[in-house]
């Protein structure tokens, strides 16, 4: 509250009337008033001043003002308005003074304060009002810190609750992710479901073979990349499979891909995927391999035969773990155990330009090699029966006598096809046994040709074996006794080995 005084000129007799009017009219007001001197000391003030500063007029009236309560108003921003007023002829409105005195605690308080003076200046006096806000600016302040607690809480609400949905659309998204995975999963076994050898185990007890186990058993409880080398039709998947079978992994799939098979055009969409509209007929997303095969084992059959194109992102997901899908600048983390296969002297192709060393060295980390059925002849009679068995079963027929001089057959020949073709001979022998007896039909009498690893290298053993297979059937490659069905092969993948091998019909 501003007080309203009329300038009006007064004397002695002036002064006494004011005093008068004070006592009388604004000694009621509620507000706290203080008159003072030229020299600020208290003239007179109203009964709401000494209630609420808890003094007495004796105390007070006659009193410099910053000597009232044991000087507890000497307040310098107080001092330095108050000593303004009279010179400057100022005054001073809501200016907000907060401070401690000893009888009656801590005040916050409203001052104005104007001069009062008479035309003939014979008298001089400031009239202060004082206005206790104390209460009020509690409150205010306290809302205050009520408003910033509670937006802290908020803030702090806010953050949780964004960080609760981060974790929840993190967790979508490993949700999808890990459903995406296992529908490809889900539909990597449904195409793989017919496969041959699922149900096959390694058969023999021959010192070659056995080593072979021993290694198997040796690097299974790792993760170490493996590199199975050896001729076609030595049965390289079946290791891939026992070291899967024999590790942390082999609750979850191994997943298979033949790097031979596969047009060059889609073997990266089927080793890494693609997102959708990524090349033309790519309609949904697709995951590879790699990803279908995250927390269990790939096993890549043919490693030669990946473009040259293709084996720097092989590379970086064996030492990294991580690729980025066909059409897609998202990285994706793998956690893929590697088995690799070959028929092929990576060494031979690494000199030759076709095969990257660095690729050479990160897959040669542990290699097995799966020797031919030539080196082990031994394991012959007991891969028959168990070939003589699946079949027959498979056929519905009972083959119980093996003649010595079909066994003594099949231990004198080469088998330049190796297991793989000893299958298919015992095959077509169960089909064209009509009694309990088994009946060799294909002619192995005399072997093709004495070959050695020294004479001749993998690949020309496996061309003159296919030309002769091939000239036998009289270049039929596909269907009933075609070239194919003779080898154990799919259609697509002979063909691909004829153009590897420039295998021409004449």
């Amino acid at each position: 509250m501003q007080p309203i005084i009329k300038k009006s000129g007064f004397g002695k007799r002036g002064f006494q009337t004011f005093i008068e009017v004070f006592d009388n009219i604004l000694g009621s007001i509620h507000e706290p008033l203080v008159v003072l001197d030229s020299d600020l000391k208290v003239v007179k003030a109203n009964r709401s001043f000494y209630q609420t500063f808890s003094v007495k007029p004796e105390e007070t009236e006659g009193i410099l003002i910053y000597d009232l309560g044991i000087r507890q108003w000497n307040i310098p921003k107080l001092r330095e308005l108050l000593e303004d007023i009279l010179p400057q002829n100022s005054i001073f409105n809501d200016f907000e003074v907060e401070h401690q005195f000893e009888t009656i605690g801590r005040k916050i308080m409203l001052l104005n304060a104007r001069r009062i003076y008479s035309d003939e200046k014979q008298i001089q006096l400031i009239l202060l009002a004082i206005e206790d806000v104390t209460e009020r600016e509690y409150y205010k302040r306290h809302l205050e810190e009520m408003v910033e607690k509670r937006t802290a809480e908020l803030r702090v609400a806010r953050e949780k609750a964004e960080k609760r949905k981060l974790i929840a659309e993190t967790a979508l998204s490993e949700i999808k992710e890990l459903k995406d995975q296992l529908e490809a999963e889900t539909a990597y076994l449904q195409e793989e479901i017919k496969l041959e050898y699922n149900d096959e185990n390694i058969v023999g007890q021959s010192d070659a073979l056995n080593y072979v186990l021993y290694k198997v058993e040796q690097i299974a409880g790792s993760n170490t990349i493996v590199l199975v080398l050896g001729e076609t039709g030595t049965g390289k998947e079946l290791v891939a499979r026992a070291i899967h079978g024999l590790s942390v992994r082999k609750n979850r799939t191994l997943v298979k891909v033949n790097c031979a098979t596969l047009p060059p055009n889609l073997i990266e969409s089927e080793l890494f995927g693609h997102e959708k509209g990524s090349f033309t007929g790519s309609h949904s997303r697709h995951l590879g391999r790699f990803e279908v095969a995250s927390g269990a084992t790939l096993f890549l059959d043919e490693i030669g035969e990946l473009p040259l194109e293709l084996q720097p992102k092989l590379l970086r997901v064996i030492q990294d773990g991580e690729f980025e899908r066909l059409g897609s600048s998202r990285t994706v983390k793998v956690d893929t155990r590697i088995i690799a296969a070959t028929n092929r002297n990576l060494e031979e192709e690494v000199r030759k330009g076709s095969f990257r060393d660095d690729l050479w060295y990160r897959l040669n980390v542990f290699p097995i090699t799966m020797p031919p059925l030539r080196d082990r002849m031994e394991d012959i009679p007991l891969l028959v029966d168990f070939y003589i068995n699946k079949i027959s079963k498979r056929l519905g027929k009972i083959i119980e006598i093996i003649p010595v001089g079909v066994m003594t057959t099949l231990q004198n020949y080469h088998w330049p096809g190796n297991v793989r073709e000893l299958e298919n001979v015992l095959e077509r022998a169960v089909i064209n046994s009509s009694g309990p007896k088994l009946h060799l039909v294909d002619e192995l009498k005399k072997p093709y040709k004495d070959l050695t690893r020294a004479q001749k290298t993998l690949d020309e053993v496996e061309r003159d074996y296919i030309l002769r297979v091939l000239e036998q059937t009289r270049w039929k490659v596909s269907g009933k006794n075609g070239a194919s069905e003779t080898l154990g092969l799919d259609r697509s993948t002979l063909r691909a080995r004829m153009r590897k091998l420039g295998i021409v019909k004449p």
